[in-house]
């Protein structure tokens, strides 16, 4: 897929649009980023695991959303339209117990009114930990 997003991205804005969020509190940071796809980490700690020690799979879906849609929004003119999220699944492929998972999206689609997005997350070895697809609802902006 050629370029999709409107300019290149910063790494450090998007670290910044996500202080005092859900992101933030769950540790999940921006790492990288190519001309379609964006890619964060997030810690399997006491934030993200649920009781039985494993990566709770809501943690896996808040990071794939957190991709999916920032990606989606680096897509758009956010003066004018907002990218939503619209559906999400997930498949949970393996348990992680600790460490870090990387999570990727890259686009699949993206149009005037939606974009599907592909989210890979990884364990550090490169192991697929979760896959996941999120179609994003391109909606107009409102500002308070």
């Amino acid at each position: 897929m050629p370029q999709v997003f409107r300019e290149p991205v910063s790494i450090d804005a998007l670290n910044a649009l996500s202080r005092n969020t859900l992101i933030e509190h769950l540790g999940i940071v921006f790492t990288a980023a190519g001309e379609d796809w964006v890619s964060a980490t997030m810690p399997v700690d006491a934030r993200t695991r649920q009781p039985y020690g494993i990566l709770h799979g809501g943690a896996s879906v808040v990071l794939a959303e957190t991709l999916g849609s920032s990606a989606g929004n680096l897509c758009v003119d956010t003066t004018q339209q907002v990218c939503v999220g619209l559906e999400i699944n997930a498949n949970h492929i393996r348990a992680q117990r600790g460490g870090t998972v990387t999570g990727t999206a890259r686009a699949v689609h993206v149009g005037r009114s939606t974009h599907v997005w592909d989210i890979r997350i990884e364990d550090e070895a490169g192991k697929l930990v979760c896959t996941s697809r999120l179609t994003l609802a391109v909606v107009p902006a409102v500002r308070p």
